[in-house]
């Protein structure tokens, strides 16, 4: 069995790495300023989350397992964990941690703008192997808001510490966003892949059994055929093709139903039931929506 060791606090992590943390609340933590004789050999094979974490990779002798299966953790990356994930490592020999961690708990952003828009960064779900690969550039931004950060934790604490710290850490994130999408765009030819077999895989799935015995088609099946996390599929959907993954399973579903409404020998009952619908009505519902008409309507007017 796996030992994941539970990481419940900002400071359960400080204390593991032997490093000091100035903030009960958030920490940053730089790699580079430990001696390797003063990091133990890790006795554990990953971490659970109860906390955000933020890591910058400035080392490619480590990789990280998610999900069942590894990752190359490379250089220049950074991935974001929310709380309750649970992330695996596999070392190599004479392992010496590169980069930087920036750990937050969820209570630092109570009564803050960033506490209600924190789950807007769909990445914090994304998959290890959906890393952020960030250039030069943009790792010159990342540091200086991480400098700026560290700056207002070495500060006496007073009336603007806490709304500067998460003011910086809301801007580092939405800098994050933007360079998210940028990789959407420079690696456009592997996503046109991925958007290419997920119209194969809905072909298919309405082709076969599937939606008898599984019912609607849902956005975290085809995720998971196509081994991505769900929000990182609905976010390559939205920007190939400026729709959520919902409105195009439901638009797919809409066309294969157009064409199974002029089965005259089946009732529009039956139809919806092949479709993976649970109640008729629901059904009659969407495609009213979608199409202006009734199934009926649609039905008598062709």
């Amino acid at each position: 069995m796996e030992n994941f060791m539970t990481i419940d606090s900002v400071s359960t992590y400080f204390k593991l790495r032997n490093y000091e943390l100035l903030h009960p609340l958030i920490g940053i933590l730089d790699f580079d300023k430990f001696e390797p004789s003063s990091v133990s050999p890790p006795t554990y094979s990953g971490f659970t989350f109860e906390c955000y974490a933020i890591f910058l990779k400035d080392h490619n002798s480590c990789k990280m397992k998610y999900g069942g299966k590894h990752y190359d953790f490379d250089e220049g990356t950074m991935v974001f964990l929310s709380p309750q994930q649970s992330v695996g490592f596999v070392y190599e020999k004479n392992h010496v941690p590169k980069g930087y961690a920036l750990l937050f708990h969820p209570d630092l952003l109570h009564g803050t703008k960033l506490g209600k828009k924190i789950q807007s960064y769909s990445f914090f779900s994304y998959a290890v192997n959906e890393a952020l690969h960030i250039s030069m550039k943009e790792r010159r931004i990342i540091l200086d808001l991480l400098e700026k950060i560290q700056f207002e934790l070495e500060q006496n604490m007073d009336g603007h510490s806490k709304n500067l710290i998460v003011s910086n850490l809301e801007l580092l994130l939405d800098y994050c966003v933007r360079f998210y999408d940028r990789q959407f765009l420079t690696r456009e030819v592997a996503h046109s892949t991925s958007l290419e077999r997920f119209d194969v895989l809905l072909n298919e799935y309405f082709l076969s059994e599937e939606p008898n015995k599984q019912g609607l088609p849902s956005v975290t099946y085809f995720a998971e055929q196509l081994h991505l996390s769900p929000n990182y599929f609905g976010d390559l959907i939205k920007k190939e093709t400026g729709r959520s993954a919902q409105e195009y399973i439901q638009n797919k579903l809409i066309e294969v139903a157009k064409e199974k409404v002029f089965d005259h020998e089946k009732s529009i009952s039956e139809i919806a039931y092949e479709l993976g619908f649970r109640y008729p009505q629901h059904f009659s519902r969407l495609f009213k929506n979608k199409t202006g008409l009734s199934p009926n309507d649609f039905r008598n007017m062709n």
